[in-house]
């Protein structure tokens, strides 16, 4: 599948659905405390946005996926399905996974979120992360790479010895959920496909604290874990790319770009 380059009115609903995605995440942050369970993030999370929104949470259904967001909790990497004997605890880390639809338009988006007062090399790895995205972003513009995009990241967690995950990466998004081009968080700089304005595509750097090497759950076929079982954390946005630079669809009201 070709990569497709939205035009103006495409992205004028993406960065509809980009700010309905990310308004999810506001919601739920006061939500997310010692004691509730990711299946309650998962029923508050789907009623506001069937019900309050009135639009649909991509994931439900997605592929068999049972769920509206994803939760995944310390050493869950992503795709942590809710669940409501998974009760939250003071110390941990959690990435909340928001898509919505909106005018058959994708918005995606994650934050990372600490439960309660969390140790420092938790805070730590959540922060850097977050860095590894925002560091990422900064240089999103046509004429850059897909290897530049990586190589930002990798950088950033390697200098900080924490590692990135392979298997899984950023998409192009659309009226597709996961379309062209994979978007890869690590590589070599002047690499790979050439960034173009009108592109959309998300970024969410998957960064491990131990190795980066992956496990995926025989049981349920989603979640995919650390295999040391060490934490990992993510941050994702939606972007589309500007004559110079990116607009990010799914910013908080809490960011600045």
């Amino acid at each position: 599948m070709a990569v497709t380059i939205k035009t103006p009115e495409e992205i004028d609903h993406m960065r509809e659905a980009g700010r309905l995605a990310a308004e999810v995440l506001e919601m739920i942050g006061p939500h997310v405390l010692p004691g509730i369970s990711t299946g309650e993030l998962d029923r508050l999370c789907h009623d506001y946005i069937v019900n309050v929104q009135k639009v649909i949470p991509a994931p439900l259904n997605y592929n068999g996926f049972p769920k509206s967001i994803c939760t995944s909790v310390n050493h869950v990497i992503c795709h942590g399905i809710p669940d409501d004997t998974a009760i939250l605890k003071k110390g941990d880390i959690i990435n909340i996974d928001i898509t919505v639809i909106k005018d058959d338009y994708h918005g995606d988006t994650s934050k990372m979120f600490l439960v309660g007062d969390v140790a420092p090399h938790a805070s730590k790895l959540v922060r850097v992360t977050q860095e590894c995205l925002y560091k990422a972003i900064d240089i999103v513009k046509p004429g850059i790479t897909l290897g530049d995009i990586g190589h930002i990241i990798q950088i950033h967690a390697e200098a900080n010895r924490y590692s990135v995950v392979r298997e899984y990466c950023g998409h192009g998004i659309g009226k597709i959920f996961h379309e062209e081009p994979q978007v890869l968080h690590y590589g070599q700089p002047n690499t790979g496909l050439t960034i173009e304005e009108g592109m959309t595509f998300t970024i969410e750097p998957m960064i491990n604290a131990g190795t980066r090497h992956t496990k995926l759950s025989r049981r349920d076929g989603w979640t995919v874990t650390t295999r040391d079982r060490r934490l990992s954390a993510q941050w994702e946005h939606t972007l589309a790319v500007t004559s110079d630079g990116c607009e990010v669809l799914t910013k908080r009201q809490e960011e600045q770009f």
